[in-house]
Parts: C-alpha cells; structure tokens; sequence
C-alpha cells in the first residue's frame, strides 16, 4: 500500500517525450478537474468513461476503462485510486497510464477518443512455466481461443468490446480475456488485438499467463479463471 493509501499498480508508463507540466500550472489544474470527472460519474455503468477539461495546449483528455467483469461501484473506486495514484506516480508528466487488474486510466494532452494507439506496450508475465512438452499445443490452444475471442469482441457494441472464455482444452486449462476501449470501430479493435497478440511470444512463451496492454486494448491469459464468468455484458448497440 503506497502512502496514501492507493495499492500500487501492476503496471504504470509514464511518457517523457510529449511534455511536461508544473505544479500549479493551469495543466495540472485542469488533470484535477478532469479525472474526478469519470469516477463520478453514477449514470454510466458499462466501465468506460471519456472526459476533457480545458482550452487549447492546456485540454486534458481522459479515459477510464474497466474490465468488462466489473461492477459499477467497483469500477468507480479502481479509478479514484488510479487517479490518486497516477498523478503523483507521474507527477509533471502530461502523458501517463496506470494499470489495475480492474482498471486502466489514460490522460494526454491530445485527443485519444476514437483513436487507436499501440504504443507503448506494457507486457507482464506469470513467472509459472507450461511443461516443455505442453508448450506447442498450449500456443496452439491460446492463437486459436485469442482470435475467437478478438472476433467476439470487436463485434460489440460503442458501450463494451470485451470477450472472456475458458476452461480445460487439451487436458491443459486456459482462460482468457480481451478488451478494446468501445471508441474503436470493429477493425481497429481487431488490429489492436492482433498486435497485442503478436508480443506475447516475444515476451512471455511459454508462461502459463501474460497480460499484455497497449492504450487502445489488452489481453490477459492464466491457467486459472481471473474473471468473473457470471458477468453478462449489456446487450445496448
């Protein structure tokens, strides 16, 4: 637990090449008024939150986005305390991201709705091994249950693109989950998908997990359920 109370992320970037701001400045004046803005918000409950505050090279543009399993309340708290967090994580940095298991919150200081970015990339590994005479069918297993899941959820609604499956597929389980801010058109989501798929060899083959995290969409795969599988999306185009 950090000083203030907020439990550390999982993962966090911190962008040093788009700008910086002071403190006090009209900037971080703006980010505070902002991200109160999507935690607050009560008559949202499909776990994305877009807002932006401000005029000119000082706007600030936020998106808060929650896995599709969780609940309202649940997403509102994740947020505050990535908001808490991510300001004095990053603390005069205009560009930054901070990673919950429920929750991802992004602000920048140009527009990022409806816009695909993969990049950076954040990458975490389970540091369980599959058994080395596993690991092709479990890659074999995870390509085909990873692209099933990247059509499934590319295929939902401007509210929530978010897909979630598993169980045991060649005596070996597997659960996983993908998820693309609902801002994307269909294909966006799809090619945001697919080049978060194509780090997961590069970092973390043969892990029994990984969860793999641009801006615009992420992924997660384990061996165990991580999700909630009672959940059911809102059924709204």
């Amino acid at each position: 637990i950090h000083a203030n109370g907020q439990p550390p992320f999982r993962a966090y970037f911190c962008d040093n090449n788009n700008g910086n701001y002071t403190s006090s400045s009209i900037y971080e004046k703006n980010l505070n008024q902002v991200l109160p803005t999507l935690y607050s918000n009560t008559t949202i409950d499909y776990g994305f939150y877009y807002s932006t505050y401000g005029q000119n090279s000082d706007t600030v543009y936020a998106i808060g986005l929650c896995r599709g399993d969780v609940n309202p309340d649940d997403c509102r708290g994740c947020l505050k305390n990535s908001s808490a967090l991510l300001t004095q994580t990053c603390p005069n940095q205009k560009n930054a991201i901070g990673v919950y298991d429920e929750c991802i919150l992004r602000y920048s200081n140009s527009s990022i709705y409806g816009i695909m970015e993969i990049s950076p990339i954040i990458s975490l590994r389970n540091g369980n091994k599959v058994a080395a005479n596993s690991v092709g069918q479990f890659n074999d297993d995870l390509n085909s249950l990873l692209s099933n899941l990247t059509n499934e959820a590319a295929a939902g609604s401007s509210l929530l693109k978010y897909a979630a499956r598993g169980g045991t597929r060649d005596f070996l389980p597997l659960y996983a989950l993908v998820q693309c801010t609902p801002d994307l058109s269909q294909q966006n989501c799809i090619n945001c998908l697919l080049d978060a798929i194509k780090v997961v060899p590069q970092c973390c083959n043969g892990t029994q997990g990984a969860t793999v995290i641009v801006p615009s969409c992420n992924l997660r795969f384990e061996q165990y359920s991580f999700f909630d599988s009672t959940t059911a999306p809102p059924s709204t185009n």
